[in-house]
């Protein structure tokens, strides 16, 4: 589990494509204290620690993996959204967002709001009816509260602390995001036979 709270940007350092894919990933975690076999969100994708070495970690991702997030597209040089897994008493300062990520949406716009930018992503038609306003939504791994909801298409704010510590600042209108939709929302549409 985990908190859609970015801890670091990470880059891609090497992309391996063979059977499945092995991603290595350079750190400013300090991997000591950092067991293989440790979950790590990259982008909101929860991924095990299969190799280790001082501020860089690998990971491997299966073929279904990849066909369902963005994945796929990493090479050499890619940022990633990183976060640690969640430990009993943390705070938790996002909220609960799992690592299973539910698919794929696209920026559509971004514009200034003041100091923020105003961005406005739309979600694939079958996860929209999960996203509320004033809901969370997990946008390559950030936790984030929905400003409004038209359709399959739905806003969010992002401040500039957020800009400068995930990859939302480089963001631009047809780049793809991974999305989790908030773990609550999916049980209640279960719950209520609509699913």
């Amino acid at each position: 589990m985990f908190t859609g709270i970015i801890t670091d940007v990470g880059r891609v350092r090497a992309v391996e494509r063979q059977g499945d894919t092995r991603f290595t990933v350079e750190t400013v975690f300090a991997m000591e204290t950092v067991p293989i076999g440790a979950s790590i969100a990259n982008n909101g994708v929860c991924l095990t620690v299969v190799e280790k070495g001082p501020g860089w970690f690998a990971v491997q991702a299966s073929a279904e993996t990849l066909s369902k997030t963005t994945l796929g597209g990493w090479a050499e040089g890619t940022r990633v959204n990183l976060e640690r897994a969640l430990k009993v008493g943390d705070e938790l300062g996002g909220h609960i967002v799992s690592g299973h990520v539910d698919g794929v949406a696209t920026v559509v716009d971004v514009r200034p709001d003041g100091e923020s930018k105003r961005f406005t992503f739309e979600a694939p038609a079958a996860l929209a009816k999960y996203i509320a306003s004033k809901g969370s939504v997990a946008l390559d791994g950030v936790s984030l509260t929905v400003n409004e909801v038209d359709g399959a298409r739905f806003g969010v704010n992002i401040i500039p602390h957020t800009q400068d510590a995930t990859t939302f600042g480089a963001l631009k209108a047809g780049d793809r995001v991974n999305l989790e939709i908030d773990m609550l929302a999916r049980y209640v549409a279960r719950l209520a036979g609509q699913e």
